[in-house]
């Protein structure tokens, strides 16, 4: 990270674990960073009617040198330019130049995705997997990543859910569901042949549908009933373009989890509370 950006990005990290006087100053410059960083230690206490000196305790908290180390880091968050274009790595290339790439395309991916997402879309596929009696998520190669990722989350909050990356295993799986079911299809692509087969199954069990596969029209997307997408990031010689579209299908799975939980909320806190037990009893 560079040491004249990133201030902003701390500040939403640690906010919540912050003393209650410190907090109230975070959060104000949250809400207000352009405002913030022509204020003074003194002014912005007054702002946030805390003091200067718990300005300073903020900014050492944050482990910053000073309150114009954090102006500067937060000024350089406001500066920074949106990336246009993704970049590939270069023969023997600096370390420090493929961190910022790799990122950077990430960062873009993810923008794209939040953009071209659907929210009626998307609360159509929170309505479907807060009703159904069991969920199955299909990915292969890249994508079970994302499928399993589901997987994992989802049965934390006590959803009846299972992925697969076996073809067999998912179609039999899928032969004795029905419409009370969900099945959610995982391709970039959009025209992986074991998932299309699959979910042509699961349409026609009467099972609810839902893809995410990169936008654009596809074969997954054309059988599903709720289509989600994720940026169509450009290939690069080495994949990068694949790695951040794995990262945007795990953003959607992380949406997915967060509108669900919000849903359900009080049964979900109470399903990740017991969970959360029964991982420390086995830890004691």
């Amino acid at each position: 990270m560079s040491p004249t950006k990133g201030g902003l990005v701390i500040l939403k990290e640690m906010v919540n674990s912050l003393p209650p006087s410190e907090r109230k100053i975070a959060t104000y410059i949250l809400n207000n960073p352009e405002e913030s960083i022509l204020l003074t230690a003194l002014s912005l206490g007054e702002k946030s009617q805390t003091s200067s000196a718990a300005v300073i305790r903020l900014c050492k908290s944050l482990g910053f040198s000073g309150f114009q180390e954090l102006k500067i880091r937060v000024a350089g968050d406001l500066q920074a330019e949106t990336v246009e274009e993704y970049r590939d790595i270069e023969p023997n290339e600096d370390f420090k130049n493929i961190i910022d790439k790799v990122t950077s395309n990430t960062i873009q991916t993810l923008k794209e995705t939040v953009d071209i997402m659907s929210e009626k879309n998307l609360e159509q596929a929170v309505t479907a997997l807060a009703n159904a009696n069991s969920i199955i998520f299909i990915g292969f190669g890249a994508s079970y990543i994302a499928a399993r990722d589901a997987e994992q989350k989802l049965m934390r909050i006590n959803k009846n859910v299972f992925s697969f990356s076996d073809v067999h295993m998912a179609a039999t799986s899928i032969a004795n569901k029905g419409p009370e079911d969900v099945v959610v299809g995982i391709s970039f692509s959009g025209n992986t042949q074991e998932a299309v087969k699959l979910l042509k199954l699961a349409r026609h069990k009467n099972a609810t549908t839902i893809s995410i596969t990169k936008y654009g029209n596809s074969l997954v997307n054309q059988i599903s009933d709720i289509q989600l997408y994720t940026s169509a990031a450009r290939e690069a010689t080495f994949r990068s373009g694949a790695t951040s579209s794995r990262i945007a299908q795990l953003h959607v799975i992380d949406i997915l989890l967060m509108c669900l939980a919000s849903k359900e909320y009080d049964e979900t806190i109470k399903h990740i509370d017991e969970t959360r037990e029964a991982i420390s009893f086995l830890r004691d």
